[in-house]
């Protein structure tokens, strides 16, 4: 499956806004967004997904939505019709070949990461997983995690450990991208930089900018 992952944009937010500025980043290049609403409930994340989902397809068919944590609401909303691609899991959610069984061959799965034994044993999904998540890159405010920050040098043993495309995540901002793009990470993840941006379409075409052509 050939994803365009350079600019991989990650919601925050349940209101019109949310999905405007998830359409907007995916007019102007963004390869993937993951719908993420960790306080919405089911029903909620399920309408969610469905509308941001249709507003991304028409702002850029090409552009993949994945939801995040939850392969129950990416299959619910593909089911309702929405143009919903797949999901991004963590490990204690549903495992990756029973997400891809409910998915589909077609689907994509993502599977986050962050250290080297982590990724070492992530080469057991090939085949199963289409990206790794790796992070955090810096200590990061939407999301707790235990793990130490990458940082840039990082990023370097992870991606020559991996048969899978890494993506980094973790408070990274456009200031970074130039130094992540030549690690051979083959995307970050970004969340309120462009969520909270004035011209979110200005974001991603610095990012994809900074890594140049695919």
């Amino acid at each position: 499956m050939v994803m365009d992952l350079r600019m991989y944009v990650v919601t925050s937010g349940t209101d019109r806004r949310t999905v405007e500025q998830a359409a907007a980043a995916a007019a102007a290049g963004a390869g993937v967004v993951q719908v993420r609403a960790k306080q919405a409930t089911t029903r909620e994340l399920l309408e969610l997904t469905g509308h941001l989902a249709r507003a991304v397809h028409q702002a850029a068919p090409d552009c993949r939505v994945v939801v995040d944590d939850r392969a129950d609401v990416a299959w619910a909303a593909r089911e309702a019709g929405a143009p919903v691609h797949g999901v991004h899991l963590g490990v204690d959610d549903l495992p990756p070949r029973a997400a891809r069984a409910l998915l589909g061959p077609e689907a994509v799965v993502g599977w986050t990461t962050g250290t080297l034994e982590l990724v070492q044993q992530a080469q057991e999904l090939v085949g199963v997983v289409d990206y790794l998540g790796a992070g955090p890159f810096r200590p990061t405010p939407t999301k707790q995690v235990t793990r130490p920050a990458l940082g840039v040098d990082g990023y370097r043993p992870l991606v020559q450990a991996s048969a899978l495309p890494v993506v980094a995540i973790g408070d990274v901002t456009p200031d970074d991208v130039a130094a992540l793009a030549g690690t051979g990470i083959a995307g970050v993840a970004m969340v309120r930089h462009v969520m909270q941006a004035e011209d979110p379409a200005a974001v991603v075409r610095r990012v994809l900018a900074d890594f140049g052509p695919r």
